[in-house]
This record gives structure tokens, sequence and C-alpha cells, in this order.
């Protein structure tokens, strides 16, 4: 695949952008935390005082580099009014053998221009008659060639600025005023794609009621940055817009599954911006049977390998930092003097971080100390029981590690309700099913591929302040 553009990183923001901060913890004048991954940063005197400007909502006047520096660090985000332009947007949407599903998505993007890519759909004319019908232009492929196919094959046939792929399964409110919002992201010219929330549509049943509250493709209710082996890793393809300068290359038309993981990982090699809006959101049609409910989770873990293979440790299963590997290491295997020891450790280097002159130092540092210990903790459960729950099933079953393992599996599971609120007990089986689902996936696709990055964990070096 050819390499995407590289992109100046000093493009600066435009005049009168608005700065949101609210996602920053400001623990001193000149000392902000916060950023994905996250991070400490220090200001000095003059940069504490227009960083108090912003926050009061002061705009930009001028490109400047210290706001530059605090977006691209996912420390700030820039707004701007939604910015609605029908002639700046194509709307690309693969078809396989869907008109009812897809049908009510081409009435609601009436006011785009349409392309519809039919990609090698058995009753062919079906799908023309549905497009027709909505005035959507209508690209045909004899041969199935999958979704990343199917979108490179509409962003070739159009030429406007943005690209916005959506799948036929997904459902819109309101089309205009979602491009719109997600339109307004591109006034930042380092922001090569950006997409919204993607919900489970509710409905009767378990299943229906699960996919509300967990679907597959809902990252949940916090936007900001994406970027490789961050709290966002990747935006998922049912929904995202996408600058064209940025698609050099387009998707990875090997790759049936997980194409947008590499997609964007691609683009942020490159220098881009890739932004996740969760103030807005969409809708997905869940599978229409458990059988498959399943295999649409099998499949998604079994991306792992071969996005492995080309992406190397950024699928590792597990991340842990090294100054809290330790810790955890210590509490996992019950050596409390070694998780003591190293908690101390990881104070004194958090201590080491801060200015001299912090009011209430102590207690800062007994607060990042316990961010730091519970929050690796929390994350590492969750990515055990993601890629390892068919294991730790299996290790449950041995007396002397039952409680352990199933302390790991239970902090695991219920990390999916972190932020989101509305525990139902009903719908913890369905999430043990999920993670097991999506386990035996990284697994299957690990021996497909005869590679193990997928499966092999990282320690990984304390990012810079």
């Amino acid at each position: 695949m050819p390499e995407n553009e590289q992109v100046r990183p000093s493009a600066p923001l435009p005049r009168g952008t608005v700065l949101d901060l609210a996602g920053v913890s400001f623990l001193s004048g000149s000392l902000l935390a916060g950023g994905s991954p996250w991070r400490l940063v220090r200001l000095n005197e003059r940069a504490s005082s227009t960083v108090d400007g912003w926050r009061a909502g002061g705009r930009l006047a001028s490109g400047s580099a210290l706001a530059r520096a605090l977006v691209d660090r996912g420390l700030a985000r820039p707004r701007w009014p939604p910015d609605w332009d029908r002639d700046a947007i194509d709307v690309i949407v693969p078809v396989h053998d869907d008109v009812e599903t897809f049908a009510p998505l081409l009435a609601a993007l009436g006011d785009y221009a349409v392309t519809v890519v039919d990609d090698g759909s058995r009753d062919p004319s079906a799908v023309a008659r549905c497009a027709e019908e909505f005035g959507a232009r209508l690209v045909r492929l004899e041969v199935n060639r999958g979704p990343g196919g199917a979108r490179n094959a509409g962003a070739r046939a159009t030429t406007r600025p943005w690209l916005w792929f959506i799948d036929a399964d997904v459902v819109l409110d309101d089309a205009v005023a979602l491009g719109a919002r997600l339109l307004a992201s591109g006034n930042d010219p380092r922001v090569g794609a950006v997409a919204p929330r993607v919900r489970g549509v509710g409905g009767r049943g378990p299943r229906a009621r699960f996919e509300r509250a967990h679907g597959p493709l809902d990252l949940g209710p916090t936007g900001g940055l994406v970027a490789p082996q961050t709290a966002r890793s990747y935006v998922p393809s049912a929904c995202l817009l996408v600058r064209r300068d940025a698609f050099v290359g387009g998707f990875d038309e090997t790759l049936r599954v997980g194409e947008d993981v590499d997609l964007v990982w691609r683009l942020s090699d490159a220098g881009w911006l890739v932004r996740y809006d969760a103030d807005v959101a969409v809708g997905h049609l869940a599978r229409a049977t458990w059988r498959a409910w399943w295999r649409q989770r099998l499949t998604y873990g079994t991306s792992a390998a071969a996005l492995g293979v080309r992406h190397g440790a950024r699928l590792a299963p597990v991340v842990v930092d090294e100054t809290v590997a330790p810790v955890f290491a210590g509490l996992l295997t019950g050596r409390l003097g070694l998780a003591g020891a190293s908690t101390m450790a990881l104070a004194r280097r958090i201590d080491r971080e801060l200015t001299r002159d912090l009011e209430r130092r102590g207690a800062l540092v007994v607060r990042l100390c316990a961010r730091a210990v519970l929050g690796g903790a929390w994350a590492t459960s969750r990515s055990l029981v993601r890629s390892y729950g068919p294991v730790l099933v299996a290790a449950a079953l041995v007396p002397r590690l039952r409680r352990r393992v199933g302390l790991v599996i239970a902090i695991g599971t219920l990390w999916r309700w972190r932020g989101r609120g509305g525990f139902d007990p009903r719908d913890v089986p369905l999430a043990i099913a999920d993670d097991l689902a999506y386990g035996l996936g990284v697994w299957l696709g690990a021996w497909r591929q005869r590679d193990a990055t997928a499966l092999t964990p990282v320690v990984a070096a304390t990012s810079s302040r």
C-alpha cells in the first residue's frame, strides 16, 4: 500500500478557534495533567497566562504554537460552530445484498451526494432500483471485494474534498446536523478523519438491550484524539469522515476486518490527527440472531493477528507502563512486599516530576500514585479478559488460582461500565460471552497467521512529560 503524505506538524489552528480545556486537570497555575496518553505538562509564566485566557473563553487571535501543542497532545479540543457544506462531502455507502437495511439510510441522506457501491450483490437489480429511487449514484463491482475494496471504489468514483463512509446498517437521525458537526472538525488543517459515537439501536430482548449499552463499535461517552496504544486507539469505519488529501492508499483491501484500525494508524503515522466526537452519535443495527452475534465478535477478534503482522507491538494485548507493572505483578501473585516497594518507587518518581513550590504536595503525590496504580490495574485486567478470556476461564477452574483469576475476570468485565453507569446484572453473562468470543477469535487468528504478536504483552517505557 502506498504511504500517506506527510503533514506539516506546524499547521496552525485558524483564527477564532475556541479551545475546550474541560478534560484537563490544573494542578497549579503552571502544571497541567491530562491528554492521551496521560501526562504532566509544565508551563512557563507567559504560557500560563495565555492558557488562563483560553479557559475564560478567549479565542485564538492568530496561529499559536502553544495551542497547536496542547491540541496535538490531547490536552485541548478545538471547537467551531457546525459547518455544513453539501458540496464538500461525498457520501459512500458499500452494500452487499442488504436492500431492506440500507433503504432507510439512503432516505436519511437525501441532502447529500451519495454513491452506493454494490459489492458483488447476488441481486444487483434490487440494489440498482433502490439507489435509483433515492437519487444515489451506483458503482457496481462484479466480484465481492470486501468493505475496504468497496469504499476504495467509491472514493475513486468521486471528487469532493471529504469522503463520508457510512455502512448500510447505520441509522441516522439528522444527517445534515451530524455532517455539519463532523465537518467542523476539519477546520483544523491537521485533522485527517473524524468519527461520531456508534451506539447499538435499542429494542426488545436481551441482545438488543446489551447492544444498546455495549455495542461492539461503541467507544464510550468520552471523545478526544485517536492514536495507537492510547485510551482511544481507533474509530470504526461504520461512520467515518475522511479528508481526501489524507486518504492516500485508501483501505487495505487484503483486510476483510480490521481495515479501519489499519487506516487510522497509517493516518496517525503520516502526521494526521484523528478525532472521536462522542457528543454526537449514530445507531448501529444488532445482528439478527445469536449465532450471527457470536460470529461477529469472533470475527472481530481474528483481525488482531493480521493487524499484528502489519503493526507489530501496537497490537499487544496488554500494554503496562514500566512503573506500574511491578505493582500489578505483586498484587496478582500475592507478593505484597514487591507491590508495596514498587508503589513507593512510583511515588518517588511522581514526586520528582512535580514543581517544588506546589501546595499540598504530599496529598497530590498520593492521589497521582493511586491513579496510576488503580488505573493500570483496571486497564490491565480489562486487556487480559479481552484477549486471554478463554485462558482465564480455564485457569479459574484451578482451586489455588480461582480467587485471584476470578478477581481479574470480575474487574475486567466490570470495566465495561466505567464512566457509563446504568449497570444491569442481566448484561453480565452477555459481557462474558462477548469477551470469550473475541478472545477465541484472537487465538484463532494467531494460529491462522502463525504469528503471536497479538498474544504477546508489552511493558512500555513511561511516556515523556
